[in-house]
Formats: C-alpha cells, sequence, structure tokens
C-alpha cells in the first residue's frame, strides 16, 4: 500500500484530482493491455462513471499497451516514468534543469510517437516539450526528435562547463562541499533551510526541490563549508532521468561529505533507504564509505516516545564517529550535534598545527580566523596568543609559508 500512497502522492505533486486509486494483481502482463480484459472493462466502467480524463499506470507500460488503453478508455494514459517526467517539468527552473528534462522526456518519447500529454497541458498550460497540444508527437517524427536531442546535448555541454568552472572556483577558496541526499520527501529542503536560514521551497510534496541549491554555513568552531540540497531519489527512478540528471549531481558526486537525510517515521523507512543506496552505486558511489556520508533520522518529532527512545537506542550502539543522527529539521532539535558531527568528519582529513603570534601581529589571527578552524586559543602573560588551528591540505603550504614557525601537532 506504501508504493500505491506513493503513486497518488506524485499525482497530487502536479495538482490532478485523484477521485480513485487501486492495486491490480498481475499474474501474466498481457503484451496487449498489460491487464486483462475483465479488468479493462471494469476500470472502464469507473473511468465513465467518474468522467475521468486521465489515469497514471504505476509502473511501465509500452507505446502499444498505451495506446489501447487509451482506445478502451476513452482518456489519456501515462506510465510512471511519464508522470515523473512531468513532475520535473514543472520542477524545473533553472536553464539547466530545463534542459535536463526536455532530453530525458524526448529520449522517453522516441519509442512512443503517441500524443500522451494533451491532458496535463490543457489543465496546466504545459511545459511546453514539442510546441503544447498544437503539435503531436505522431508529427515529432524520430529525426525531429533526435535534432532536437543533439541541440540540447551541445547546449548542456555548456552549462556543464560553466557549473564545472563554479565548482573549480569553490574548490580554490576552498571550502568543503556538504551535499543533502535522500528519498523524495525526506525533509531535505526543510533541514537546508533549517542550518543556512535560507528560504528553499520546502512542502510536503514529492520532488518539491529539482534544481541544486548551495549556500554557505558556518560550522561550530568556524569553518565555512558549502551545503547543496539536491533532487530526491525515488523507487525505480527511470534510467534516462539518472543519466540526464548526472550533471546536477554532480555535486554529490564530488561532495566531501554527503547526508543521507532520512524520513525515520515514514513506514518505508528502510526500503527507501535501499533506494537511496541503489542511485548512489549508479552514480559511482560507495553507500558504505563511513568516512563520507552520515545518515540523518529526520522528522523525529512525529515519532512516539517509545519508538524515539528505540531509535536512539539504536544509533546509540553506533560507533560513535560513525552513528546515525536523530534530528527535527521542523523544530531544530538535533542539528548542533549534527554540525559537529560534520566538522568532526571534515577534521578527519586534516592536521593541526600549533602556532603562536606575538603581541604586535594583529593580522595573523585574522589570517588564522578566516583560512582555518581555530581549535583553541591561549594568552600567555607575556601577551603571545597561542593558537591550535586545523586547516584543509590545500591550505597547508600557505599557513607555513604564513607562519614558518607554525608546528605540526600529532593526532
Amino acid at each position: 500500500m506504501a508504493r500505491l500512497e506513493e503513486a497518488v502522492g506524485l499525482a497530487r505533486a502536479i495538482d490532478l484530482d485523484v477521485v480513485g486509486e487501486a492495486v491490480v494483481p498481475v499474474s501474466k502482463p498481457r503484451p496487449a493491455t498489460l491487464i486483462g480484459s475483465g479488468k479493462v472493462d471494469e476500470i472502464g466502467g469507473l473511468i465513465a462513471a467518474d468522467a475521468v480524463t486521465l489515469v497514471v499506470m504505476d509502473g511501465p507500460v509500452t507505446p502499444v499497451q498505451q495506446r489501447n488503453l487509451e482506445k478502451a478508455w476513452g482518456t489519456k494514459v501515462i506510465d510512471r516514468t511519464g508522470l515523473i517526467l512531468e513532475i520535473f517539468g514543472r520542477r524545473a527552473h533553472t536553464r539547466e534543469g530545463s534542459l535536463q528534462v526536455e532530453h530525458a522526456h524526448l529520449a522517453y518519447q522516441r519509442g512512443r510517437l503517441v500524443r500522451s500529454w494533451t491532458h496535463l497541458e490543457r489543465q496546466r498550460g504545459g511545459f511546453g516539450f514539442l510546441g503544447g497540444p498544437g503539435e503531436t508527437q505522431i508529427e515529432a517524427d524520430r529525426r525531429v526528435i533526435q535534432d532536437r536531442m543533439r541541440r540540447i546535448e551541445r547546449d548542456l555541454e555548456s552549462v556543464k562547463q560553466t557549473r564545472a568552472l563554479h565548482r573549480a572556483s569553490r574548490r580554490r577558496v576552498p571550502y568543503p562541499i556538504v551535499a543533502l541526499i535522500g528519498y523524495t520527501n525526506a525533509g531535505k529542503s526543510t533541514l537546508f533551510n533549517r542550518l543556512t536560514a535560507a528560504a528553499v521551497l520546502a512542502e510536503d510534496l514529492l520532488f518539491a526541490t529539482l534544481d541544486p541549491t548551495a549556500r554557505s554555513v558556518r560550522l561550530p568552531h568556524g569553518e565555512t563549508a558549502i551545503l547543496s540540497d539536491t533532487v530526491g531519489f525515488i523507487s525505480d527512478l527511470p534510467t534516462t532521468l539518472v543519466a540526464a540528471f548526472r550533471a546536477t549531481l554532480e555535486d554529490v558526486i564530488e561532495a566531501d561529505i554527503l547526508l543521507h537525510v532520512r524520513d525515520i517515521s515514514h513506514g518505508e523507512t528502510e526500503a527507501e533507504s535501499a533506494d537511496v543506496r541503489n542511485v548512489l552505486r549508479q552514480l559511482g558511489i560507495d553507500p558504505d564509505d563511513r568516512t563520507r556520508l552520515i545518515e540523518v533520522w529526520n522528522k523525529a518529532d512525529l515519532l512516539d516516545p517509545g519508538e524515539r527512545e528505540r531509535l536512539a537506542a539504536v544509533a546509540a550502539r553506533g560507533d560513535a564517529a560513525d552513528r546515525a543522527f536523530i534530528v527535527s529539521a521542523a523544530s531544530g532539535e538535533g542539528t548542533e550535534e549534527l554540525l559537529l558531527a560534520i566538522e568532526r568528519r571534515i577534521a578527519r582529513n586534516r592536521n593541526t598545527f600549533q602556532v603562536v603570534l606575538g603581541p604586535g601581529d594583529g593580522a595573523g589571527p585574522n589570517w588564522l580566523h578566516e583560512e582555518g578552524e581555530i581549535i583553541s586559543r591561549e594568552a600567555d602573560e607575556d601577551g603571545e596568543i597561542r593558537f591550535t588551528v586545523r586547516v584543509a591540505p590545500e591550505k597547508e603550504s600557505r599557513l607555513l609559508k604564513r607562519f614558518p614557525q607554525a608546528e605540526r601537532l600529532e593526532p
């Protein structure tokens, strides 16, 4: 039933009015209609009674099956991939996001030259993939689609190069990158807003966030990190979308730390976690790499006291350096501890130095605060100030050049 609820949520994410939903067992898929003729007739009666204008099949439907069902029911039919593409089309606002959605849509439609988007375009104006209702998919033949895909690919290369320049400029600063990942609607954007005081769209909608968003966040000891909010993952994510959105997910691939945000109050949280792990593997990321990945069990405010106590005990059994963190992005509970954990994880690959500054060195402390993470600061009777500071590997040479007397401390 959780899968059915998710399908209903996907439909409502683009303001569709869901008048009915049902699970239809399919023991043997029919090549012509997917489901048996009896079920086709039964559903047809419900469609006629409720004047339904769109049917969503939560699974893959072949072009032939789609065409036959549309003919039998007298209404438009789209499958799970088509629905997700429609949601992505509505959510994408940046040039990169729009190009990626259009490319994925064209790849999907290349094998099914049928007019399957008319209903949605009439209802809310449409995304305009191929010119709107005035131009059918049948008229947009394979050659036209392929030519358009090639133009989009060239445009995407240009956008990717721009994003690469942005990432390169961040590396020159450089700040560690912390990326939020997780199943759609796990609360990533709410947590992003809580940690960065930003105002990213955070609604109880599937795929509320599509375009990547990055903001700086100040860690407890003064270090600055870049926090990146990303599109949510979902079960059976179309492979065309994984490939098309690889550029958007490059921030995830290159991130120093990954925060796997889970809706721990959801009944299917383990299954959702498994789906996220599968997508990470497709991106070439080891989901068991505890040097990079931190599990964040979100929505603790929705747990009853008994379940909360049980989960706290489970988290406490893990290694102190690698355990999961129970938080509530809505209330802020647990977020300070999470920031400390991010800081500790980043520090694993950083060396610590002791720097002693004279009383007349006014610029030195500013340099250390700007470029490093101040662990401690002690002043002696002579006015000298002893700093313990941790710096990124890229900044070690600059630190030693600026403060030749700096001593590296053993871990």
